[in-house]
């Protein structure tokens, strides 16, 4: 059956690579992101494909575009960034830019969709977190806590939207090959590529799992991690990157 979804981050990376597949197998996909020429390209390069530039930071404008998409049957909140915030270095303001994207961005789609999913008892949201929202990682304060916010923010909306008809789905992927891991400057394992992600989250919308975390091997140990004292997290982080 063909699906009404909207994707976040759909200018690229994981989003890009979703709105493809979803648009090949047949659905309406409103593909959005802040900047309307990488939508457009993948609108041309395949059929099925809505490009809608908008900001998730920008609250109203999200309204706007919600309420001008018609029926949203999927909802698939991808959009993220990524920014160092090594302590030696804090600054609040880029901790701000990563929360207002990271965080915020998915709470006005959240709030812009779910009136209307209530309503007619039907609908599904997809958070795209991070196994780094499992604990705090080196160097990267601002991003895992605004992926441990976004996770928990799910678990708080799967709680309250139980016996609604609303089904709440959260993606925890781990590395993957995007434009944004190719600005990190060291290895990361396990690294997959967008399409190889994309077909992870959809086989999990497929499920009635709450939570995906993949790849396998590397959301275990980041799970195992989060199971840790604090003690023995600390010291094996730092023998693990030589910080």
């Amino acid at each position: 059956m063909m699906t009404r979804t909207w994707i976040t981050g759909a200018g690229s990376g994981i989003g890009a690579a979703l709105a493809r597949r979803l648009a090949t197998d047949g659905h309406m996909v409103f593909a959005s992101g802040r900047r309307l020429a990488p939508l457009a390209e993948l609108a041309r390069a395949q059929a099925g494909i809505m490009p809608l530039a908008v900001d998730v930071t920008d609250r109203a404008a999200i309204a706007r575009a919600v309420s001008g998409l018609g029926v949203i049957d999927t909802a698939i909140l991808c959009a993220g960034i990524h920014t160092p915030t090594p302590a030696r270095s804090f600054d609040a303001g880029v901790v701000r830019d990563l929360m207002e994207t990271n965080l915020m961005g998915a709470v006005h789609c959240v709030e812009a969709l779910l009136p209307a999913m209530i309503a007619r008892g039907s609908g599904h949201l997809v958070l795209v977190a991070s196994v780094a929202g499992y604990r705090g990682l080196p160097t990267a304060g601002g991003y895992s806590a605004s992926k441990a916010g976004l996770i928990a923010l799910a678990e708080s909306l799967k709680l309250d939207l139980d016996g609604s008809g609303v089904r709440v789905s959260l993606i925890n992927p781990g590395f993957v090959d995007t434009p944004l891991t190719r600005q990190n400057p060291f290895p990361m394992p396990d690294l997959i590529t967008a399409e190889q992600a994309a077909e992870a989250i959809l086989r999990a919308m497929k499920t009635g799992r709450f939570e995906t975390a993949f790849p396998f091997r590397f959301a275990l140990v980041m799970k195992l991690l989060r199971l840790l004292p604090d003690r023995l997290y600390f010291a094996l982080m730092h023998k693990a990157t030589g910080l």
